[in-house]
């Protein structure tokens, strides 16, 4: 009589293929995620590279158009200039009024421009939580946190001392 296969196990339950550990399962479900993760990142690009080639090309067109318009402001200056010859200025006079106006105005634009700058201020706040961010990012197992985080209110940040243990 020729043997074969048992068809139970020792437990009683029928023999088939082994089912699979835990190990391999989480490892099957890191992987797809990990393709899932990819895939997606992969879309994003392929939508934004679209949108991003659609926004430049109308940035620039944008651009072209300013450019054009203040070329049109020197015929827009030569008119005013011929308008004041024709009110009875001699015609060097009024080229000299119209560069006078134009020359206060930019003065004035500039003044403005650097009252904006000295109106300047560096970001503090964010400064301040750069700094904090090696704290922040010690590396402590999940559960054992031995450092309290700085804490935000108010927009206003409450930093505990940097070597402080926790109670």
């Amino acid at each position: 009589m020729a043997h074969s296969a048992p068809t139970t196990r020792l437990s009683g339950q029928p023999a088939g293929p082994e089912e699979p550990s835990i190990g391999s399962l989480v490892q099957s479900a890191m992987s797809d995620v990990s393709t899932l993760i990819r895939s997606e990142v992969e879309l994003a690009k392929a939508e934004v590279g679209a949108s991003v080639k659609k926004v430049g090309i109308g940035g620039g067109l944008v651009a072209v158009g300013g450019v054009m318009a203040l070329y049109c402001s020197i015929f827009l200056f030569i008119g005013i200039a011929e308008l004041l010859t024709w009110l009875g200025l001699p015609r060097f006079v009024s080229y000299f009024i119209v560069f006078g106006v134009l020359l206060l105005l930019a003065g004035l634009l500039v003044l403005v421009g650097i009252r904006f700058t000295k109106k300047f201020r560096k970001p503090e706040r964010t400064i301040e939580t750069l700094k904090d961010l090696p704290d922040v990012m010690r590396r402590e197992a999940p559960g054992q946190r031995q450092h309290d985080l700085p804490v935000v209110r108010d927009g206003h940040i409450e930093r505990a001392a940097p070597h402080a243990r926790l109670g």
